[in-house]
């Protein structure tokens, strides 16, 4: 259906994307996948016919109807229905045809009849495409992500620029079409929308092409990958987790064979070097010089470096770091919670469930307190260090400002003894590398600006940290690196999220936010996949019912079990870590020590009382480094023997 032969992609200089060739069928939906900035969009702006490739050929059938989410916010004065319901072509064009018959007068009888008789045609076109259904239609794709009855007869414009986006998703996805195309469709979204959405992209009959960071996502919706690194583009059987294994095994078998390759040459030119100069080993050295040239080169599998940070151990740990008492919140006159009672330890892993608009962001602000209670009382530890990662964060990043400039602006107080080697090291470890941190934010990604958000949340060295969609625009590379980092850190994290794979590898519990109230959620997301099937009632009857199920008490136990080894080996965690520099560190004067004992330069220079004094140092060092390097491997088989 669509065919990529040899198409190469640019952006500016730069090549994107080069001698790609691949063919997606009609009914195929498929994952686009790689890292920020390789080239994905780029692609599907290519197959909607946005641009030509730079080489190659790109070829899809003559009137194919492919439909795609606009990313310009509407301006509009539309109601939310009918601007959903604008995005059918097909019917908008007929009503439009009805109408300007019906606003034609004539007075001749005959022409009245064959009027009469093209309208009433018409009008049974526009009953076979489903059109005195299109309004209901168009509400259960705006109910589905997240908009309430009476949004839909609110002009667009008032709406926020999130809300917006979906308008322009439940557009796209009232669209009759042969190819949808969905760039990042979920990152507007709430954990109940994308469960919506993923269910009915499951049921969508075209072909999907699928642009995603969402892992759990990608394995309900796709059955195939197609992904884009280094320039390439390859594409995969399965869903993204078969993805995965594939690529895994793939670097496995390439690394073997480029080793065994590499004992081979290395066996072949050992005997060249021996028998080149011999005249009686002439024949079998040019021979085997021949089969050397024809060898062919395997190149190393290219994987892209990875992301490798932590957060840094809390100064402090008070226990707890905070707790709300019958707290009511909400803005100005208008309540959104009422009796809210909420504990924050260290070691807490807490997730926060609930349809749009319930007050998760609201329960998020007083947490953080950048939102005072309306009622009741909040206690919190004067050494708490609250990092929040709010929605909007990366619109507190000065356009005009470097990286490295904004690291030092909002990184906390240890930056007036941080160097810019430091800070340029700290960014490093989240990609921003050479002479990237002197470019200004505005020249980021919105993944770019989401990184360097988190790197000024890390330099901060919070105990709470209060995490709000902190996955939208980041790569699936950076949010592994974010849920390992978060499984080691050893404060109290309370989560908002639509990432289920964040969700589920960062969080012991749930809270749900419902009817004003926030309370104990005991279920796991599928349990609160079948809560929201059920009619999402009060939370109350929700954890009543959770409670109830047979399921759930093994659930819960088995949450409060990895709570505890979690607790139990974050110590070890960090003195293994700990370990590791001293042992750096110590091995590293060693081999100075060393080397300038070997060196004759030191004997001639060097007095015997500093000769004496290096050698004793360098046997201090060795004990040392034998005493580290035993409890090193205490700790790491305490770890291991966890299934750490």
């Amino acid at each position: 259906m669509l065919t990529l032969s040899d198409v190469r992609l640019r952006r500016g200089p730069q090549i994107l994307i080069d001698a790609a060739t691949c063919s997606v069928f009609r009914g195929e939906k498929a994952g686009i996948v790689g890292r920020n900035g390789c080239g994905k969009s780029t692609l599907l702006a290519l197959i909607r016919g946005d641009l030509t490739p730079d080489a190659g050929e790109y070829r899809a059938p003559p009137g194919l109807a492919i439909a795609s989410v606009a990313q310009e916010l509407p301006e509009t004065d539309a109601t939310l229905g009918d601007y959903i319901r604008g995005g059918d072509l097909e019917l908008a064009q007929l009503e439009r045809r009805i109408e300007e018959m019906h606003d034609v007068a004539v007075s001749d009888a005959a022409e009245r009849t064959a009027d009469g008789a093209r309208v009433a045609m018409l009008h049974a076109e526009y009953d076979r495409l489903g059109g005195y259904a299109a309004r209901s239609r168009a509400g259960q794709l705006a109910a589905g992500l997240g908009f309430a009855p009476d949004d839909l007869q609110r002009p667009v414009r008032r709406f926020s620029g999130g809300l917006q986006m979906r308008a322009n998703l439940a557009r796209a996805l009232m669209r009759r079409s042969d190819v949808l195309l969905l760039d990042e469709p979920t990152n507007h979204l709430d954990l109940d929308a994308v469960l919506w959405l993923e269910s009915w992209l499951q049921s969508y009959p075209g072909t999907l092409l699928l642009v995603s960071h969402d892992r759990e996502f990608l394995d309900g919706v796709v059955g195939r990958i197609l992904h884009i690194e280094g320039g390439q583009l390859r594409g995969y059987a399965g869903n993204y987790s078969a993805f995965e294994m594939q690529r895994a095994a793939e670097a496995e078998r390439t690394q073997a064979m480029l080793a065994s390759q590499q004992r081979e040459r290395a066996r072949v030119e050992s005997f060249v070097t021996r028998f080149r100069a011999q005249a009686s080993k002439a024949r079998q050295v040019q021979s085997r010089l021949k089969w050397l040239a024809r060898l062919p080169q395997i190149a190393p599998l290219h994987l892209e470096e990875g992301f490798g940070w932590e957060f840094a151990a809390p100064v402090k740990l008070p226990r707890p770091l905070l707790t709300l008492e019958h707290v009511a919140a909400g803005y100005g006159d208008r309540r959104v919670l009422q009796d809210v009672s909420v504990s924050v330890s260290p070691g807490d892993r807490i997730g926060i469930l609930g349809r749009n608009g319930a007050g998760k962001s609201t329960l998020m602000r007083v947490l953080a307190a950048q939102l005072q209670p309306l009622g009741g009382g909040m206690e919190t530890a004067p050494e708490v260090a609250t990092g929040f990662f709010a929605q909007l964060e990366l619109e507190h990043l000065d356009a005009d400002g470097t990286a490295l400039a904004e690291l030092e602006r909002r990184g906390g107080p240890d930056q007036q003894r941080w160097s810019e080697l430091d800070r340029r090291n700290h960014l490093g470890r989240f990609g921003f590398r050479g002479e990237r941190v002197f470019e200004p934010t505005r020249q980021f990604s919105g993944g770019e600006r989401a990184r360097l958000a988190l790197a000024i949340l890390v330099a901060r060295k919070p105990n709470l940290l209060l995490l709000d969609e902190p996955t939208n625009h980041l790569d699936l590379d950076m949010r592994h690196a974010l849920l390992m980092a978060l499984q080691d850190f050893a404060g109290a994290v309370v989560i908002v999220s639509h990432d289920r794979a964040l969700l589920r590898g960062a969080c012991d519990r749930f809270l749900l936010v419902a009817n004003g109230a926030v309370v104990p959620f005991d279920g796991d997301l599928e349990d609160y996949a079948a809560w929201l099937a059920r009619g999402a009632g009060s939370p109350r009857a929700a954890d009543s019912e959770s409670s109830g199920a047979s399921a759930t008490p093994s659930r819960r136990e088995q949450r409060r079990l990895e709570a505890q080894v979690r607790n139990r080996l974050t110590p070890l965690r960090a003195e293994q870590r700990e370990l590791e520099t001293q042992l750096e560190r110590l091995l590293a004067e060693r081999r100075e020590i060393e080397s300038g004992l070997a060196d004759p330069a030191t004997y001639a220079a060097a007095t015997v009382e500093e000769q004496r004094r290096l050698s004793a140092r360098h046997g201090e060092l060795s004990r040392q480094i034998c005493a580290l390097e035993e409890r090193w491997l205490e700790v790491a088989s305490k770890l291991e023997a966890a299934g750490q």
